[in-house]
């Protein structure tokens, strides 16, 4: 049975930093691309970055440069570096195993993790 659990969402203020986890479970990790989408309120869910079970990244335009995405491969984990965030960022967070480009996202979800960008 397959598990993503997200962590290390939360309050900021703009211009902070926050670094996302998700730990997958019952699944063999290392082969499957990963990816982090998040939903604001009253909009659709939206592809943040993803990265291949090479190494390779993609982000959506308006975090490059602020977001990293990176995984460990031995902790089942990836991860998701937000610096300089703005309050456009503000969202629930989840992350996907099994990210099939542009055919989207594979089938399994965390429960998602809420990010908060307030003054």
């Amino acid at each position: 049975q397959v598990q993503l659990v997200e962590s290390g969402g939360g309050l900021v203020q703009p211009g902070g930093s926050l670094r996302l986890s998700c730990a997958a479970s019952g699944t063999i990790f290392s082969i499957y691309p990963m990816g982090w989408y998040r939903q604001a309120p009253g909009k659709q869910r939206e592809l943040v970055a993803a990265i291949t079970n090479g190494g390779d990244t993609k982000y959506a335009d308006s975090v490059k440069e602020r977001f990293t995405i990176s995984r460990d491969n031995a902790k089942n984990t990836v991860y998701l570096q937000m610096n300089s965030l703005k309050p456009e960022d503000t969202a629930v967070y989840y992350c996907n195993l099994g990210w099939r480009g542009v055919a989207g996202p594979g089938n399994y979800w965390g429960q998602g993790t809420q990010v908060t960008v307030s003054s």
